[in-house]
């Protein structure tokens, strides 16, 4: 994932509307625009505006048939951005705790 695709989901779930709609979308696959619009007090304009964000982040994906648009969660940069950091953390983590095991191991040899 580039710097800038990375920006843009960033920025997409700093808003609460916006991660509001994703729930929404991810609890009801397939749901169209005026369905996520039925759930704001907004204008079905500033949904579709928010909706746009999110698709072009890449974590909306619409399938416009006719007039109608159905929508669906595309989970895939979110679980890159999962992998990325927890990657690093875990091997971090995973390293401090090897060392504090055999820390302890070598303790106990010590004062056995």
């Amino acid at each position: 994932m580039t710097e800038p695709e990375l920006d843009a989901v960033f920025l997409s779930l700093a808003s609460t509307s916006r991660r509001q709609m994703l729930d929404i979308v991810r609890l009801m696959p397939g749901c169209t625009v005026g369905y996520v619009a039925d759930h704001f007090e907004m204008s079905r304009i500033g949904v579709l505006k928010h909706l746009n964000t999110l698709e072009d982040a890449g974590l909306i994906i619409s399938n416009k048939q006719g007039r109608e648009r159905s929508l669906y969660l595309n989970a895939v940069p979110l679980q890159l951005i999962h992998e990325r950091w927890s990657d690093d953390y875990s091997e971090f983590w995973a390293n401090r705790l090897t060392r504090l095991k055999y820390a302890i191991e070598k303790m106990e040899e010590q004062h056995g």
